[in-house]
């Protein structure tokens, strides 16, 4: 009877506990990806779906051009200065906490964004962001600490379930604004249903996680004086500027050298859709060789050759030029991703060098497309703006040419 009870005690026990991925079953293992996956998926939403409707918001909250410039700026801003205080709310939580903490509060910015006007509409915005940074900073922690030894490979899943995310906004926000009763508001608040259902997903993975008791009576691990740490944050900055320009101006320049607006926003859908190739394939092809550095020069060289044939090649192969510079971009966005957590040996780290990198990364990130509009507004051309593209890539190789070697960031107070 006893013996009995025990079993009893033991399958109660089992039924209670929320799903892991680190010791449980394959299906478990694999639900969890699909969650990160989802809960990925919406993280660009919130920025993305703003850009298709800008000019209906616009006109109907008469808005000026620099409120719109700030609008869209806004949640670039939000990561690079919410990201550094997500690793040191782990000393008071757990990261499944806190991610689930981060979504809900993304979900209220979402909803306060379409409800109450031009207030509404950046405080939204800036709640969202927030919420955002978190989950983005805290998630690449989560692989780590439950898929330490395929680390490269989710981190691929990651950055192309980001890729795809942002892809469906873009393409279903406009549709969603023309639905017969909709505006934009009601396009923009449709993306919080998404999210909803990942909250209630990711609900399960909290039960019974406490934060770690040494942890909560020490600092989070210091990275500023780890010299790969900083190589680490500003590849992460210096290629999501160079995209950042892109995604902003690429149509600008296309329309320029004569290309009509449907056509240049069809060749800027090509550059955001063939990301998903690379995004998924590069990590695993990085993780294959004894370091990231041979595939981060490929990237690089496909990007600084799809920034140099978008402004001077021919025309009639802009097709094919988008696709390799999508190809470049996509393939250095998810290897930035993956340095995360290939540099740091605990998920510790990783959550500190996440918020580090990420941090640094959209402030840098937020400037490229700033220099980039004074450029061309000083000098009325592109040839300067090909030599800041330059000027970049450059950048990014020296700092990728040092994050992608095999070896792990250090803190002087770290616990691994």
């Amino acid at each position: 009877m006893q013996n009995s009870s025990n079993a009893s005690t033991r399958r109660e026990t089992a039924a209670s506990s929320p799903p892991a991925a680190g010791n449980g079953s394959l299906k478990s293992k694999l639900f969890l990806v699909f969650v990160i996956v989802f809960i990925a998926a919406n993280l660009r939403t919130a920025s993305i779906a703003v850009g298709p409707v800008i000019e209906s918001i616009q006109a109907n909250l008469s808005l000026s051009g620099s409120a719109v410039g700030l609008l869209l700026t806004l949640p670039i801003l939000c990561y690079g200065a919410f990201a550094p205080l997500a690793p040191k709310m782990l000393r008071y939580t757990s990261a499944e906490h806190l991610i689930l903490v981060g979504c809900i509060i993304f979900a209220f910015g979402l909803v306060l964004r379409s409800l109450f006007g031009t207030f509404g509409l950046y405080s939204g915005t800036l709640i969202a962001g927030a919420g955002t940074s978190v989950v983005m900073v805290v998630l690449p922690a989560i692989i780590k600490k439950n898929f330490p030894d395929k680390a490269g490979m989710m981190m691929g899943f990651y950055s192309t379930a980001l890729c795809l995310g942002a892809t469906i906004a873009a393409a279903f926000t406009v549709p969603l604004e023309n639905v017969p009763g909709s505006d934009w508001r009601w396009a923009l608040g449709f993306w919080t249903l998404p999210l909803i259902v990942s909250i209630f997903m990711w609900v399960p993975y909290t039960k019974g996680q406490k934060p770690n008791a040494s942890r909560a009576r020490s600092a989070s691990p210091r990275l500023r004086k780890c010299w790969l740490a900083w190589q680490v944050s500003l590849f992460m900055g210096i290629q999501s500027s160079i995209a950042y320009c892109v995604f902003g101006w690429l149509p600008v320049m296309l329309i320029e050298r004569g290309m009509t607006a449907l056509t240049a926003g069809f060749i800027l859908s090509i550059t955001l859709g063939v990301q998903l190739i690379t995004s998924l394939t590069a990590p695993w092809i990085a993780t294959r060789g004894k370091d990231q550095r041979a595939t981060i020069a490929v990237m690089l060289s496909m990007a600084v050759f799809g920034l140099m044939t978008t402004i001077y090649g021919s025309m009639s192969l802009m097709w094919l030029w988008a696709t390799v510079l999508g190809l470049g971009l996509g393939g250095m966005f998810s290897i930035a991703l993956s340095l995360l957590v290939l540099r740091a040996p605990t998920p510790q780290l990783a959550a500190s060098l996440s918020g580090m990198a990420q941090g640094v990364g959209y402030i840098v990130a937020a400037i490229g497309p700033v220099i980039v509009g004074l450029l061309h507004e000083l000098t009325g051309g592109w040839d300067a703006v090909a030599v800041f593209y330059l000027i970049l890539v450059s950048g990014s190789c020296f700092f990728g040419m040092g994050a992608g070697r095999a070896k792990y960031v250090s803190s002087p107070d770290s616990d691994s």
